[in-house]
């Protein structure tokens, strides 16, 4: 495909179906369909198929979404849905297929959630947002009492549809709960923290994003100063802690003292 004047890698429709093993006319028509989501992808003699305009990241973020879907492989080895159906058998199927049609007509729920020590608490009413994979775990976020949650899904036991409706979050203040999401919760709470790395963490650091917009400065002797604003302190905190030497809080205080209070619990495992 002609990208950003790429001519050397200038291909035909002709060229695709034979990449693809499709016929001619079925590029042609997936092509318009493309176009009529609202891409700018078009076929030229000269050019051959080229992409005309840039591809928004919410676009991006739908189609690669979909793409993996069809292209999941039956080999592959999801923790997430194992754990669930290990738990939940048929039952698992039944929950999200319940939850999805809630999510889509904006419909209260009704479910038994397990707790721990096998504690089971009935008929907690929910609206179901968006269900989502985290940490190993399906989970479902959604709003109770008015207050953003999470639910593990292999721990619903029972998931019942009211007639009910609930006013639909936007869709952009759920995207910024999961924009500040550390590991895996999911909340309303912005904390900025600011992390100074060893060396050797900041080698460690450096080549993944751990957050959409974190912020790394380089420090002259290797160590790094990592910044970024999170939802949860404990969850870095744990994080922090996890790491053990060369993870130093430099920001916010509330933070650092979460650090030391769950280090000091650790260390009175062996006194």
């Amino acid at each position: 495909m002609c990208l950003a004047g790429d001519v050397q890698n200038r291909r035909n429709t002709f060229d695709f179906a034979d990449m693809f093993g499709a016929e001619e006319l079925t590029i042609k028509r997936d092509l318009q369909e493309l176009r009529s989501y609202g891409i700018a992808i078009h076929s030229e003699k000269k050019r051959g198929v080229c992409l005309c305009d840039p591809i928004s990241v919410q676009k991006l973020r739908s189609i690669i979404l979909q793409y993996i879907g069809i292209c999941y492989s039956e080999n592959s080895f999801d923790k997430s849905t194992a754990l669930m159906v290990r738990k939940l058998k048929e039952k698992a199927l039944a929950n999200i297929v319940t939850l999805q049609r809630c999510i889509d007509l904006s419909m209260i729920a009704v479910v038994d959630y397990g707790k721990e020590a096998d504690e089971i608490e009935r008929g907690r009413e929910i609206w179901p947002l968006m269900i989502f994979s985290s940490e190993g775990y399906w989970r479902v976020l959604a709003v109770n009492d008015g207050k953003i949650k999470q639910y593990h899904l292999n721990k619903l036991i029972e998931v019942k549809p009211t007639t009910r409706k609930f006013k639909r979050i936007p869709q952009e203040q759920i995207d910024d709960m999961f924009r500040y999401s550390f590991k895996s919760w999911i909340g309303t709470e912005k904390h900025h923290v600011k992390i100074w790395l060893s060396k050797l963490w900041a080698c460690r650091i450096k080549p993944r994003q751990m957050m959409e917009a974190e912020v790394i400065t380089e420090n002259s002797d290797g160590s790094v100063i990592f910044e970024a604003t999170v939802n949860s302190l404990d969850e870095v905190a744990s994080w922090a802690v996890s790491r053990g030497e060369g993870v130093v809080v430099l920001e916010p205080e509330e933070l650092r003292e979460k650090v030391v209070e769950i280090a000091r619990g650790a260390l009175a495992n062996y006194s």
